[in-house]
């Protein structure tokens, strides 16, 4: 008896649907190519000249991903805002040194390529790239059978940006009576999301199709809210305004992510109730009865970025964002201490 001939689709692995995942995001990703980009999506290596006008150029990177947010994206069969998120959170860390991104590369793994589902991904991808104003020149998709779950897939991103050398920002030089400036989140972003599972579907045992009143729309819409890119807005502001520091506020909390850019002696102090904190908070600490301090140390409770300033300069930094379309708020101060923040 003749054997059967094995190839690597018998096995799991399907090459011309990766050909044609190529193919179908090729022109998303050709959206966000500048004069820059010497080589993009489908070589074995991409190609980006850097940009003039640096005196001391310094490349900055970054990579991240969006944790269990992507089960939720899968349980809601919503694929098109993910990637918004991906690149959001590599983009917002480079940010903080005063880097413009300059391109980004993606990293698509499941066990079973579904080209419509992969494509939309991507799509989400080449969205979040031109919200950063980089260009999405590469990545890689694997199909790895056995691997991951019918249906489940995994994201990475990598993110490289440029600053000059006398501009990075450091934060120290932040110094007693500046002040800091909290800019609004869109809402969860892309942290606390297994807290965030568990009490929605596992205590609450709600759906992402379900209406929830006091959340104004379905579980989904919410939980998938894209993390906010606040790019464009911060270098608005680095241009016109002396920034000392700037702090993105994931895992951690406002407390875990502002301790890390303060000078030892320096103390942050936030004051509770000075911004705006945002429905989805709130139900999340009503319905989960999750204490004042767990909720700081796992959310961003409605700040997304903190900004560092002189308190000259406070009024103008405040004008510059609300021009750009953010919402502002003044948290906090800094003050002699250990090098900590607290909450007031």
């Amino acid at each position: 008896m003749e054997k059967k001939r094995l190839t690597y689709k018998d096995a799991g692995v399907d090459i011309e649907a990766g050909d044609a995942l190529v193919d179908r995001i090729k022109p998303f990703a050709k959206k966000t190519f500048g004069e820059n980009v010497l080589a993009g999506i489908g070589g074995f290596g991409a190609g980006y000249l850097l940009p003039e006008g640096y005196k001391k150029p310094v490349l900055v990177s970054g990579t991240d991903g969006v944790g269990t947010k992507l089960k939720v994206a899968q349980m809601a069969g919503i694929h098109d805002t993910i990637g918004i998120d991906l690149v959001a959170m590599c983009v917002n860390d480079i940010l903080t040194v005063g880097a413009k991104p300059l391109f980004f590369l993606d990293y698509f793994a499941t066990g079973k390529l579904s080209v419509d589902i992969a494509a939309d991904v991507v799509k989400g991808i080449a969205k979040g790239c031109e919200i950063a104003g980089c260009a999405l020149i590469g990545g890689e998709t694997a199909e790895m059978p056995d691997f991951y779950p019918e249906g489940e897939y995994d994201l990475a991103g990598f993110v490289v940006g440029i600053v000059d050398r006398d501009r990075y920002i450091t934060g120290e030089k932040i110094e007693v009576g500046d002040k800091i400036i909290g800019i609004a989140s869109s809402g969860i972003h892309s942290n606390g999301y297994s807290l965030v599972r568990k009490l929605f579907f596992d205590i609450l045992g709600l759906s992402v199709d379900d209406v929830v009143e006091k959340l104004r729309g379905k579980v989904s819409e919410t939980l998938l809210t894209p993390t906010k890119i606040y790019v464009k807005p911060i270098l608005e502001l680095i241009s016109k305004v002396n920034v000392k520091g700037l702090a993105h506020i994931t895992g951690g909390g406002i407390s875990g992510n502002l301790v890390r850019i303060l000078p030892e002696g320096k103390k942050a102090a936030v004051k509770e109730g000075s911004w705006e904190v945002l429905p989805i908070f709130n139900f999340i600490r009503e319905n989960g009865n999750v204490p004042e301090e767990e909720m700081f140390k796992t959310f961003n409770m409605g700040i997304g970025m903190c900004v560092v300033v002189s308190p000259e300069n406070v009024v103008k930094a405040v004008s510059v964002l609300e021009n750009a379309g953010e919402k502002v708020f003044v948290i906090g101060e800094i003050i002699d201490g250990e090098k900590k923040v607290e909450i007031v």
